[in-house]
């Protein structure tokens, strides 16, 4: 698990431990039943007070997104799936915010973010036809 701290950004340090674990399930990269790391190991492991680990971890189960067992750590609870799809699309939705704020500044319009978008949608759709095609074509010789 890859959580960066940022401590200029003024965000709490707790809310972006929060948002990371977040994203992390959001995006499968933390399956359910995964243990995150001790409170202690990850405060260490970013230079930060353990009660700052403990808060976003308390947040976290609050939110329905890990649970303590006893003696045994904290998890990423099975509901992960319906939780993760909802925060994907908030996700998704504060990109889309932050892109039509963007363009709004460069006097882009929104039927040519429109066509950018799909336009980086077929890029990207033959770029990994085109890796798997390479990848099947090297795995055949």
């Amino acid at each position: 698990m890859q959580i960066h701290i940022n401590t200029r950004d003024g965000v709490p340090i707790y809310l972006q431990v929060v948002n990371q674990i977040r994203y992390q399930v959001a995006a499968g990269r933390l399956s359910a039943g995964e243990e995150l790391p001790p409170i202690r190991a990850l405060a260490e492991k970013l230079v930060v007070n353990p009660n700052t680990i403990a808060r976003a971890y308390r947040e976290l189960e609050l939110e329905g997104i890990v649970e303590k067992r006893r003696t045994a750590g904290t998890y990423i609870t099975d509901q992960g799936s319906p939780l993760a799809r909802k925060e994907r699309l908030k996700i998704l939705t504060e990109r889309i915010d932050q892109l039509l704020a963007e363009s709004g500044q460069m006097s882009v319009g929104i039927d040519e973010i429109i066509s950018l978008l799909h336009q980086r949608h077929a890029v990207m759709t033959s770029s990994r036809t085109m890796t798997s095609t390479q990848t099947k074509a090297n795995s055949d010789d």
